[in-house]
């Protein structure tokens, strides 16, 4: 068993077969540096079509049109699914019931399609893709310049598609491993992810689909190479977790069932749904500020 220094580990140690440390869900900002701030999203434009002239509303939405239709061309061309989401419903799951068995070859398997109603009228695209090193990849694109998206993966998919090819046998259940084995060639496996070569790998994984699989609906890459778009990124969220692999999964309930009894009295729990959001916070109605005449509601949106 790894060394596991908390005091959960070591107070039911006894109960334990081992475990690992993971990181888990993992999103990344992608985003094009020049296309931040109006003057560089000019020397964009002068770039991709030698002028500025072109970029005012009506050709933006005809680019974010273009999107659209080239995606669904190729879509049905090569046996793509394209699906229609709501906001608010849970697209994973959705694209679990697509996600292609073992056997499949690497690329893209779904796009899911989110509207942004009433504002700011653009469609968002969830590209699902699946890599050979990282499992289940999904990139979230705006269809409109410049083209943001998020890379959003999971570490756990690492592990598992990292541990088949050294041969190591498992059982997984969502996040879960809940049969490995060789605990410890899984648990060193998992340590790669806190190395700081894992920084390269992500840009590695970014870069095999962002510009070939997704943004390529937009500016094919005779464009993207002529207007010098490139993404760059940053992290919007990580998160890290601890495993334990218990010897009884009776023992592992009961343990869970008591540490949830024992946090439970001192809770709050209407603070808490207070706080999450779930109960209103009290508050103070104020009138909203009439624009004077003459002044659009544009303009008066945009000072606020």
């Amino acid at each position: 068993m790894p060394d596991m220094p908390d005091q959960l580990s070591a107070l039911y140690s006894e109960f334990l077969d081992g475990g690992y440390d993971c990181v888990d869900r993992v999103i990344l900002n992608a985003y094009f540096s020049m296309g931040q701030s109006g003057g560089g999203f000019r020397m964009w434009g002068r770039d991709l079509y030698g002028s500025d002239e072109d970029l005012d509303d009506n050709h933006l939405m005809r680019m974010a049109g273009r999107f659209s239709r080239r995606l669904r061309a190729w879509a049905k061309a090569n046996s793509v699914p394209v699906v229609y989401c709501a906001a608010g419903e849970r697209k994973h799951e959705i694209a679990e019931e697509y996600l292609p068995t073992n056997q499949a070859k690497p690329g893209l398997f779904l796009v899911l399609i989110v509207p942004k109603d009433p504002w700011p009228y653009v469609n968002h695209y969830s590209f699902h893709t699946l890599d050979p090193d990282w499992g289940h990849v999904t990139i979230k694109m705006s269809g409109h310049p410049p083209f943001g998206a998020q890379v959003i993966l999971n570490g756990h998919e690492y592990v598992a598609a990292q541990a088949q090819k050294a041969r190591v046998e498992f059982t997984k259940q969502e996040n879960c491993f809940t049969s490995v084995s060789n605990a410890t060639g899984l648990a060193k496996i998992a340590d790669t992810l806190s190395e700081k070569e894992t920084a390269g790998r992500l840009r590695q994984l970014c870069e095999r689909w962002i510009y070939s699989t997704c943004l390529c609906f937009a500016l094919d890459l005779a464009e993207q190479q002529k207007s010098g778009f490139h993404y760059q990124y940053s992290v919007f969220q990580m998160e890290y977790s601890r495993n334990l692999w218990f010897r009884s999964g009776r023992q592992m309930d009961e343990i869970f069932q008591a540490l949830i009894d024992r946090t439970r009295a001192p809770l709050d729990l209407d603070r808490i749904k207070t706080i999450f959001g779930d109960k209103n916070r009290p508050h103070r109605d104020t009138p909203k500020r009439i624009p004077p005449d003459g002044e659009s509601w544009s303009r008066h949106l945009r000072m606020i």
